[in-house]
């Protein structure tokens, strides 16, 4: 299936899926993958579906949302494998715009050094971009890419295309227990991130099954810790969690808004207990919470957060 959805999404409001790579080509073979396992690796983009195929698709599958008045915030080129691995993929979006909806690419970033992969990237309006780590060593644990990739070419390709993107640019971390979550790590990753000025860079732990059964979230402290590393040198940081729900919601329902806001990023103990007063409401709630086993009491520099239990 080359199109699905439109399905809820946290970046991209409602999404309406494009598939444009057949299962499962692509540059890397991260341990966290959820589709599963690369059977095919390669680097060099080629044609896998003629560029009229997937618009023709495309636009039933917008028909169809407007008959059921369905409303669709972008058209995501996201894949079972690498979607800038399509050379068509240019094209493609240029077909897409017709449609008078925005267009987006969920890349692993691993092609950004070649210069034709970045003028594809152009014609997009929101593209998000995989940094799970600027240390080589790391990077080859976690994402495992094809033997030709170079980390440090691809450091700089994104850098190159931050600076020359008009479009609305993010970034995505991937947390693994015991592998990058340190704060050497995200040290790096901040640093670097300071330079490419993302509209904003998103949190994800690995809640669904992943490739490899090893691949853990870490503790509630780490994803805390690292959050907040990430929030000295990045303007907006959020977590990218798969729970249900608008995680922007002020409903006026407490525990629930508390929740919500907490499963996006974490909150101080002044601002919980401002949040509090102004709802009505005292610290009853997060003891219960707490007890609950749905929030999570976390310290970094010599304060107290609260953030939404993950899922393991």
């Amino acid at each position: 299936m080359i199109s699905f959805g439109p399905i809820p999404s946290r970046r991209l409001g409602r999404s309406l899926g494009i598939n444009n790579i057949p299962p499962k080509i692509c540059s890397y073979s991260c341990v966290y993958c959820q589709v599963g396992k690369t059977t095919r690796m390669i680097i060099d983009p080629q044609s896998f579906y003629h560029p009229s195929q997937i618009y023709n698709e495309v636009r039933d599958k917008v028909d169809k949302s407007i008959e059921k008045n369905e409303s669709i915030d972008y058209l995501t080129f996201v894949s079972d494998g690498e979607p800038t691995l399509d050379i068509n993929l240019g094209q493609e979006i240029k077909l897409m715009k017709s449609l008078g909806v925005k267009t987006a690419v969920i890349s692993n970033s691993s092609l950004i050094d070649k210069k034709e992969i970045r003028d594809n990237l152009m014609e997009a309006d929101l593209v998000s971009l995989k940094i799970d780590s600027v240390e080589e060593s790391i990077w080859r644990r976690v994402n495992r890419p094809h033997r030709k990739l170079n980390l440090k070419s691809i450091l700089e390709g994104i850098l190159v295309f931050a600076g020359e993107f008009k479009g609305k640019l993010i970034t995505e971390t991937m947390l693994i227990q015991g592998v990058n979550e340190h704060s050497k790590n995200m040290d790096g990753i901040a640093d670097f991130l300071e330079e490419v000025k993302p509209a904003c860079s998103y949190l994800s732990l690995p809640i669904r099954p992943p490739l490899d059964s090893w691949v853990q979230s870490p503790s509630e402290e780490k994803i805390n810790q690292s959050y907040y590393i990430l929030k000295k040198k990045v303007k907006q940081v959020e977590y990218l969690i798969g729970y249900e729900g608008n995680a922007f919601a002020f409903t006026g329902e407490v525990r629930s808004d508390i929740l919500s806001i907490t499963s996006v990023h974490p909150m101080r103990e002044d601002a919980l207990q401002d949040f509090l007063k102004r709802a009505n409401s005292d610290w009853t709630i997060i003891d219960e919470l707490i007890q609950q086993n749905k929030l999570i009491e976390s310290s970094y520099e010599g304060k107290k957060f609260y953030l939404r239990k993950f899922k393991k």
